[in-house]
């Protein structure tokens, strides 16, 4: 039995019992709404579909917050104390000031614990991109790999998880600031939906502009089509995630799994969680699978 364990954020939105089932462990991100905090526990103190319907309210106060390096610490030093090895994978630095937090904790607990190997790896994604790097590692360790050898593999391949977004409603990225009210307002009378990726630094990249949501998920699709490891001969897994707009993701899905013949399974549909959820606001589909090379050539 491998004397280590495999760790995430919760940021990574898969579901409680996928993480379970694949024994991947997670520390919880943390929001609130309207000064009261909770943790980003999957749905499991506020259900994700309640969580939008509260969202909609323009005038709720909502807020997100990493998780610090005094949890980073709290976490992890129970699994050291049993002697076991952490490999923890952090939502992207260019997207959160999470992978500092856990860097701090793990200078921390390395004197404390000089014998035990602590990795913290920057994963440039997120969401159920980093599930989808997660779930991996996963299959690796049940077939015997070290903790060594996850993450140099995760290392040498993360930039090969490609990461593609579309948004039917701009209003929670009008009041984050990320678009002008002006531009907002004529985007949604004209029902564009941006075009998104996840570049080398972990950004998220405006990419492209597209109108109507059914045009968005051809283009999502054709990305797949061009940027996926052997194109359209796909073999490996594809996830989803998606806030508030099932019935658009399911399209997605469907269009994927009928003309990629060899993939790894169904897509699998996930939620946005609170925190990434708190962002984007409902509307948001996002498309991950693992491509031929990193994403600096992906366009």
């Amino acid at each position: 039995m491998n004397k280590y364990i495999l760790s995430c954020c919760s940021t990574f939105d898969l579901s409680k019992e996928h993480f379970e089932k694949r024994n991947i462990k997670y520390v919880c991100f943390h929001y609130s709404i309207n000064g009261k905090q909770y943790d980003d526990d999957l749905g499991q103190t506020i259900p994700i579909a309640e969580f939008y319907k509260i969202i909609e309210n323009k005038n709720v106060d909502l807020k997100t917050s990493q998780v610090n390096s005094d949890e980073f610490i709290s976490y992890f030093t129970p699994f050291l104390e049993k002697g076991m090895d952490i490999l923890h994978l952090c939502a992207s630095s260019g997207l959160s000031g999470v992978y500092n937090s856990a860097l701090i904790a793990k200078k921390e607990l390395e004197k404390i614990f000089p014998e035990r190997k602590i990795y913290i790896v920057d994963t440039l994604g997120g969401s159920s991109g980093g599930g989808l790097i997660a779930d991996t590692l996963a299959g690796m360790r049940d077939e015997g790999a070290s903790i060594d050898e996850l993450y140099n593999w995760v290392e040498q391949n993360k930039l090969r998880l490609n990461h593609w977004f579309c948004s039917s409603d701009l209003t929670f990225y009008i009041r984050g600031g990320r678009i002008s009210k002006a531009s907002g307002f004529i985007g949604s009378m004209l029902k564009i939906c941006p075009i998104m990726n996840v570049n080398n630094e972990g950004k998220l990249i405006p990419r492209s502009k597209v109108r109507t949501v059914d045009k968005a998920i051809e283009e999502m699709f054709n990305k797949m089509v061009k940027n996926a490891e052997n194109g359209i001969n796909y073999s490996g897994k594809c996830y989803i995630s998606q806030s508030a707009c099932y019935d658009d993701a399911k399209k997605l899905a469907t269009k994927i799994e009928q003309n990629f013949k060899n993939l790894n399974g169904k897509v699998l549909i996930n939620d946005i969680g609170t925190t990434i959820g708190s962002h984007t606001g409902p509307g948001t589909i996002a498309l991950f699978f693992w491509g031929n090379e990193d994403r600096k050539s992906v366009v």
